[in-house]
């Protein structure tokens, strides 16, 4: 169950600054602070759930979350984590159908939940707002398009090392040099769209090429060219 915390004002929060919330006037803004709803989520903890009708979209205050859509045969395939900053659930909303896709916490996380209203109120009387938003869609639009022709010609292998230099990107290190996401074998396998069994025996691989070190979840990039080599990036 989620966890209210109404410690965490708009005025005092960092995205501000470098999302497309910059766009907002203070009188938006104003509103949005007023009316959100901060919620607190622990690992494991589901926001929101393939089929749920969305009754507002979700600004991500800290933690990571993935999404991910289910087969028919109960299977994940994850199709990208969202961590700070980021805004989950807005397409449904604006589309005005069912949720398409299922968020589930990884990394203990507070989100703001923002009412539809609110965000078809932005994106009609605020044109910056409405530009950055869909422009955000078409970047996810891009990637979604760039992982299926991956799935198509790519090995799992390939796929694998691509996988992980995307992870470094994206969440960066640690001061050890981990990367700074932890993910279960089985996590794993489902970004990359194989099983688990063949997600461990590359894994062991890599090890024994001395491409990574893995210490339990904990995965360490040792060597990056040798897996952009691998990868065919």
């Amino acid at each position: 169950m989620p966890i209210h915390d109404d410690q965490i004002t708009c005025d005092s929060c960092f995205i501000r600054s470098h999302s497309l919330f910059r766009h907002l006037t203070d009188e938006e803004f104003q509103h949005i602070s007023l009316n959100k709803i901060t919620e607190s989520y622990k690992r494991g903890s589901i926001i929101y759930q393939e089929g749920n009708r969305m009754k507002g979209f979700f600004c991500v205050h800290s933690g990571i979350i993935k999404i991910y859509k289910t087969g028919f045969d109960g299977k994940e395939q994850i199709i990208r984590f969202a961590k700070t900053g980021d805004i989950i659930g807005y397409r449904s909303v604006l589309n005005n159908e069912p949720a398409c896709t299922t968020s589930e916490v990884i990394a203990d996380c507070v989100v703001c939940h923002i009412s539809s209203n609110t965000l078809f109120n932005l994106v009609k009387n605020n044109g910056n707002f409405a530009l950055e938003l869909m422009q955000l869609t078409c970047v996810e639009l891009g990637e979604a398009n760039s992982y299926i022709t991956d799935i198509a010609q790519k090995t799992v292998r390939e796929r694998l090392a691509e996988v992980l230099l995307h992870l470094k990107d994206e969440f960066k290190i640690d001061s050890a040099g981990y990367l700074n996401i932890l993910l279960t074998r089985e996590e794993l396998a489902n970004i990359v769209g194989t099983a688990t069994e063949s997600v461990i025996r590359l894994l062991s691989e890599f090890k024994q090429d001395q491409l990574i070190a893995v210490n339990g979840r904990k995965i360490k990039i040792l060597d990056e060219q040798g897996l952009h080599r691998i990868s065919n990036l």
